[in-house]
């Protein structure tokens, strides 16, 4: 997202390392357990019904199709799926 020159400022002035930091402060005061996901790993194009990876997915596409299983969802559901389930599979 910093890439973006009309986002990138504003992006940088939110202080997501110390909005990050709050919350895991915050989780272990509660007892709660605080998961992170790897920044890199495909949480959008991975299909939450078989697993399959979509190589090939553009920012562009909101609706994701697995082509395997032909499983339709829109892409940010899906997402959240996945990263529901990202702790079973780290």
């Amino acid at each position: 997202m910093l890439k973006n020159k009309h986002l990138s400022k504003a992006i940088q002035e939110q202080c997501f390392h110390k909005f990050i930091s709050i919350l895991e402060y915050k989780s272990r005061f509660n007892g709660i357990e605080f998961v992170k996901a790897d920044r890199f790993y495909p949480l959008s194009k991975t299909c939450s019904c078989c697993g399959e990876i979509k190589k090939d997915l553009k920012l562009k596409d909101r609706v994701f199709i697995c082509p395997s299983c032909n499983y339709k969802i829109d892409r940010d559901k899906n997402a959240s799926i996945n990263l529901s389930r990202y702790k079973q599979s780290a």
